[in-house]
């Protein structure tokens, strides 16, 4: 059963995947496969997902927080700074980490949005999806 509605434009929206374990990577990016998103890049390094960043703007980053050296902190303080003001870029953070203290940092630093692991499939889909579409609407109006 698909959960996202059907819309082409959206479905080739680039995402980008930043986790450090490969098995939540790859969960993420079947789930969002198998809706029929299909431009998906994941990265494991907080630095490869840095370079892929400043190489090609996603339209929507996922983003594992507790990661070794190069974390999801740092990586939503650049991100932002990449990004022009007048630009939205949606970043959904998913984290196992559920202290409120975690959560204000993540979107006081530029975070859209928090979903707490473990997650359900079908909520992480529904959240990127009205990202996208917020992307989208911010995108076509006019000025």
């Amino acid at each position: 059963m698909k959960i996202v509605p059907d819309a082409p434009d959206l479905k080739e929206a680039r995402i980008l995947a930043v986790a450090d374990e490969a098995a939540n990577l790859s969960l993420v990016d079947r789930a969002l496969r198998r809706e029929g998103f299909t431009n998906i890049v994941t990265c494991l390094d907080g630095r490869d997902a840095l370079s892929d960043f400043a190489a090609a703007t996603p339209d929507l980053v996922l983003l594992d927080l507790m990661m070794p050296g190069f974390d999801g902190y740092e990586l939503l303080e650049s991100f932002r700074r990449l990004t022009p003001d007048t630009d939205y870029l949606p970043i959904l953070v998913l984290t196992a980490d559920s202290t409120m203290n975690a959560r204000l940092r993540a979107l006081s630093l530029g975070a859209n949005d928090v979903l707490l692991k473990p997650y359900d499939v079908g909520e992480l889909l529904m959240r990127s999806w009205v990202l996208l579409e917020t992307r989208k609407k911010f995108r076509a109006r006019p000025g």
